[in-house]
Order: C-alpha cells, then sequence, then structure tokens
C-alpha cells in the first residue's frame, strides 16, 4: 500500500495542543475514557479496502482484508468488522506549525490514520463508541506519539460525538492523529478490540 502524502490543516488551537512522547518505544497501557492517552501510537499508510472475510485470531493482514472483534460499548457487546483504509501523512513544517514544544517534534510529522468499522452484531448504540480506542499505530517498530488536543474530525473522518444510533449495517470512518518519524520506513496499525487479546495488523511501507 502506498503512502499519500496532503496537507494537513489543524483542526484545533494550537493552545491545546500537545505532544506525548513518551508513547515511543513504550509498552501497551490502559487508556483513559477519552481513548487518548500519551501511550498511544502514531502513524502512516495508503489505501483503499472493502471489508472482506473476517478475520478474529489477531496478526498481520492483507492489504484491504478486515479484522473482527467484539467491543465492550457501556452495558452491551457489539461486533464490529474493522479495516484500516489509509493515512493521511503531512511534513515536518506542518507538524511544527501544530505543536507548542517545537524541539521536540523535531524530524516528526503528522499523520492521521482512517479506520473503517463496521457494525456487524449486538444492539444499536445510545452513546458515543469506544470502537476507536483500540487503533495503535507504529513506526519501524516503535509506537509513535499521540498529538494530544487534535481534532479528528478532518476530510474523510467522522466525528463519534456525531454518529447516533449506530446500528447492525452502518458504516463509520474514524480517525487518529499521531506525530512519526519522518523518516520511517516501516509502519504498521495495529486495532484490538480489548488490552488483552492480540492485535490485527495492517502493514504499510513508507513511500513519501
Amino acid at each position: 500500500m502506498p503512502f499519500r502524502k496532503t496537507v494537513l490543516r489543524a483542526a484545533a488551537p494550537i493552545a491545546v495542543l500537545a505532544l506525548g512522547l513518551t508513547a515511543c518505544g513504550g509498552g501497551d497501557s490502559s487508556e483513559s475514557d477519552s481513548g487518548k492517552s500519551s501511550d498511544r501510537s502514531a502513524a502512516a499508510g495508503k489505501g483503499e479496502a472493502s471489508v472482506s472475510p473476517r478475520d478474529p485470531a489477531g496478526g498481520e493482514l492483507a492489504p484491504g482484508k478486515a479484522a473482527t472483534g467484539e467491543v465492550k460499548e457501556g452495558s452491551q457487546r457489539v461486533t464490529y468488522d474493522v479495516v484500516a483504509e489509509k493515512v493521511d501523512v503531512g511534513t515536518e513544517a506542518e507538524a511544527q506549525k501544530l505543536v507548542t514544544d517545537k524541539e521536540a517534534a523535531k524530524g516528526l510529522v503528522l499523520a492521521v490514520a482512517h479506520v473503517k468499522f463496521t457494525h456487524k452484531g449486538g444492539p444499536a448504540l445510545a452513546e458515543r463508541s469506544e470502537a476507536n480506542k483500540g487503533t495503535r499505530i507504529y513506526a519501524d517498530g516503535q509506537r509513535g506519539a499521540l498529538l494530544i488536543g487534535a481534532a479528528d474530525t478532518g476530510a474523510g473522518c467522522e466525528d463519534p460525538y456525531d454518529i447516533e444510533g449506530w446500528k447492525a449495517g452502518e458504516s463509520h470512518t474514524l480517525c487518529e492523529s499521531y506525530l512519526v518519524p519522518a523518516n520511517a520506513k516501516s509502519i504498521e496499525v495495529h486495532w484490538s478490540a480489548n488490552d488483552e487479546g492480540d492485535p490485527s495488523i495492517w502493514k504499510f511501507a513508507n513511500k513519501g
């Protein structure tokens, strides 16, 4: 899957943006209710993907192949098909405009991962979905840095707070924003339904 370079626009004022650089190279940990703790990944890639046979076991998936997982949504459980569609990657100059700590962000670029979720079974959602909280992205084997405060509602991304009554058969694309090394060669999008299961992985080569 090729990379696609694109101009990425800031969706939040620079005053509320911060770097979660402690994420790089760390181990997995549980996340807060916001779904945005600094131990989450950053990364990139592009690829259009239609949902194909599900793979519930985790591990590396072929481009366009969907994983499946059961996510706890409030007091209910919902089954989703999940596939990483693409990642929009910016430039170092653009990343510098988004952060307050310019030195810490040196050599990094902004990457916005687009992940498609299809509701396959279970009740319609009454609240915001938790499905995208299992998304993590690695660059050259290390997790990237979450760009705290960046809105994940750019072009092609849906705001989970605007999705009402998500029911079986419906698909929505949810995004996450990360900072990754500009010279990364290998990018992996990881997703798991919970912290205990092995993640499903979509691997991308950095063509940038």
